[in-house]
């Protein structure tokens, strides 16, 4: 078995962030992870109108090039969670209402 040398995880972090964002300008984007595994969250005009499954595909459309092949940094985005600045206001305001209560 040949040895497999990833990237640093913070390395590729920003790699993903910086790929998203020059694929989804304006967006908000953080992601996080470790040992190939990732989640990713980004807010984003270019989502409105989109179900769920386009925006994930954008995502993954935009970090392809880092899941391919055998020394792939990234084998796996375990969530994705892609909003609307509307959607993600909504959510923010439901954790502060749930957290005031």
């Amino acid at each position: 078995m040949a040895l497999q040398i990833n990237r640093p995880p913070q390395e590729t972090v920003e790699h993903i962030e910086r790929l998203l964002g020059e694929a989804l300008p304006g967006a908000s984007i953080s992601a996080q992870g470790m040992g190939g595994h990732f989640e990713i969250r980004v807010v984003a005009e270019q989502f409105v109108g989109k179900n769920t499954l386009s925006k994930q595909r954008l995502v993954l459309g935009a970090i392809k090039g880092l899941m391919k092949g055998e020394r792939a940094p990234v084998h796996a985005v375990d969530r994705i969670e892609a909003l609307t600045p509307d959607e993600a206001a909504s959510e923010d305001s439901a954790v502060l209402s749930a957290a005031s209560s």
